[in-house]
């Protein structure tokens, strides 16, 4: 059996280990000059590999078409993949489940990929741009810049557009397309967020135990706890790149920041009253301060309509009011989502109505397309590569061998 893998990225490189590893005769294409370049980076560089999770709570994590990966997930869970790569490195546990390299360094996990792919003798073509794929039942030709190949099956691996920097330029969309598939339209996804108002003051603050809700119209879309970043144009962090991930198809966005989701209306309406009462607190922002950090304090009283020097003593039950409303409901206008240059993955793809659960082209026997080419993504916590290696492990599972095994 003779596979030609396209894109030496997470899902190409696991796929072309796995099809050797069963038998079939593997040759692996990447256009740039080293395979792993996005993974290189991802984790910061550490590579979070995977989430350590069950097959539930890993589907509870895809944002878009989880039930596709309902069996790719089951013939390679998060078990399975921590097994796999447990006998390739040595490997952490962190908070969230989320595993990493024990070195916390990506290179490590490439370097893993690369002895291994060396021990099954996959051969693996750098430098090399493929330019199509033609043919059709179990029988193609892959054409690049550097020559033909024939296969009996061709996984694509390509990517989708995101990080452009590293290879992943739609490539395999195109490819489909070719084939005739279809291609859903694609988004970038877990990237920022840009508002429209003015938060240039606020850049670099961090900001914990937070809660962050996004409406479309008077719908509420997401609502996520923990950690953001203000960045010179917007937010950023793990929560505002979650709530990028649902609202990043949607137009009129607004967002609403709760500053103290640990305290209800009433409960913190009688701390701002202890604090107002307070003779040490003789003008709101010291009020403020004691709520919030104190790069905060002057932009919170802006957007409640009070001025620096606000005496605590002229403050009225109604502008207590405005305070609470500002406290639990800070609200913010979505202009944009970051582009395709920082979002973690890409939104869109092959419509996985086009694809087997072992994501081969029900149109083209034999051609097959995984990880981010498909028409799948899911949330940050490993939950991605996860994705990226069960869909290489479907394909591979099945194109090494006469007929599909579904």
């Amino acid at each position: 059996m003779k596979i030609v893998v396209v894109g030496g990225g997470a899902s190409g490189m696991m796929a072309a280990l796995i099809s050797a590893k069963e038998g079939a005769q593997v040759t692996l294409i990447e256009k740039n000059e080293k395979t792993g370049k996005k993974l290189y980076i991802t984790g910061k560089g550490r590579c979070n590999l995977l989430n350590l999770c069950s097959e539930t709570e890993f589907l509870d994590n895809v944002v878009t078409n989880s039930k596709f990966l309902f069996s790719a997930i089951h013939k390679f869970s998060p078990e399975d993949a921590y097994s796999f790569f447990e006998k390739m490195l040595p490997l952490k546990v962190e908070r969230g489940n989320r595993v990493f390299p024990l070195s916390d360094k990506s290179s490590d996990v490439l370097k893993a990929f690369s002895r291994a792919l060396k021990r099954y003798s996959v051969k693996v073509v750098l430098n090399c741009n493929v330019l199509a794929i033609d043919g059709e039942e179990y029988a193609y030709t892959v054409k690049t810049d550097g020559g033909e190949y024939s296969a009996d099956r061709v996984i694509v691996a390509t990517g989708g557009k995101s990080y452009p920097s590293t290879g992943s330029t739609g490539d395999g969309l195109i490819f489909a397309q070719s084939a005739g598939l279809e291609v859903t339209k694609t988004y970038p996804a877990l990237c920022p967020l840009y508002v429209k108002e003015d938060v240039k003051s606020l850049e670099g603050l961090s900001l914990k135990n937070v809660s962050l809700t996004a409406f479309c119209g008077q719908k509420e879309v997401v609502s996520e706890f923990g950690e953001m970043l203000f960045t010179d144009k917007g937010i950023s962090g793990p929560i505002a790149l979650t709530v990028s991930s649902y609202v990043n198809k949607l137009d009129s966005v607004t967002l609403s920041l709760d500053l103290k989701p640990a305290l209800n209306n009433e409960v913190l309406d009688k701390r701002l009253i202890r604090e107002l009462d307070n003779p040490d607190r003789k003008f709101l922002k010291s009020v403020l301060r004691s709520l919030m950090p104190m790069r905060l304090v002057e932009f919170v009283m802006t957007r409640a309509g009070f001025k620096k020097d606000k005496p605590t003593g002229e403050i009225t039950k109604a502008e207590r009011g405005k305070i609470l409303s500002v406290l639990k409901g800070l609200k913010f206008t979505v202009s944009k989502v970051g582009d395709y240059n920082c979002a973690v993955v890409t939104s869109g793809g092959v419509s996985v109505k086009e694809l087997t659960p072992c994501c081969e082209a029900k149109k083209k026997k034999g051609l097959y397309f995984i990880g981010e080419t498909i028409d799948v993504d899911a949330l940050t916590g490993g939950f991605n590569l996860q994705a990226a290696f069960s869909t290489a492990y479907a394909a591979a599972t099945s194109a090494s061998h006469d007929g599909n095994r579904q």
